[in-house]
């Protein structure tokens, strides 16, 4: 067996979709902070799409920040992975972070070689940027954001909910800050 992962056929109907518009970067700070208070991103995985420059990396730091990560919080284009804990000091949660970027992935079987799988497996928030450059080997995200830079407008985000805990989490931040456009929930699946 190779361990690489079937592929899906077609592509997934997501549960939700919602959209933002960020023209300064406090609102992407408001929107990261929002996200962090969302219980069920404690063990999720968000899935970043965006052309280079587009802000992925910038959405992660204030996330992690929001979620008590301290000290340097550096993109993970070199080095593929970076982990990271996050600390709630007013209720003492902690729970691991691993930030992907498979930019640099050549072949998708290199993230079966450097063992990713387990990581996946393990409990903690996983994000990736550059999901493309590994695809077929990693998860359905529960949730996705993909940000287009629009040069006049500032940056679009769209975002798709693929499992019941990432509609959650769309929907709560949905409630926090409202979409541009009408949330869409036609495709959502009552839990069993």
């Amino acid at each position: 067996m190779s361990g690489v992962h079937h592929e899906i056929v077609g592509t997934p109907e997501p549960h939700g979709t919602g959209s933002w518009l960020w023209t300064q970067e406090n609102q992407t700070q408001a929107f990261a902070q929002c996200m962090a208070q969302q219980s069920g991103l404690h063990n999720a995985y968000l899935e970043l799409e965006g052309n280079l420059g587009a802000g992925k990396t910038t959405l992660v730091r204030h996330l992690l920040q929001a979620l008590g990560v301290k000290g340097r919080i550096k993109s993970p284009t070199y080095a593929v992975v970076e982990p990271h804990e996050a600390l709630n000091e007013i209720d003492s949660l902690r729970f691991p972070i691993w930030h992907f970027d498979f930019y640099r992935f050549n072949e998708p079987e290199e993230f079966e070689e450097a063992g990713f799988r387990d990581i996946f497996a393990s409990q903690g928030l996983k994000i990736s940027e550059w999901a493309q450059q590994a695809e077929g080997m990693l998860p359905l995200p529960d949730l996705k954001l993909k940000i287009t830079v629009n040069e006049i407008d500032g940056r679009q985000v769209e975002a798709s909910a693929f499992t019941p805990q990432g509609l959650s989490i769309l929907q709560a931040l949905q409630a926090a800050i409202p979409c541009n456009s009408q949330m869409t929930t036609g495709h959502a699946h009552s839990a069993p």
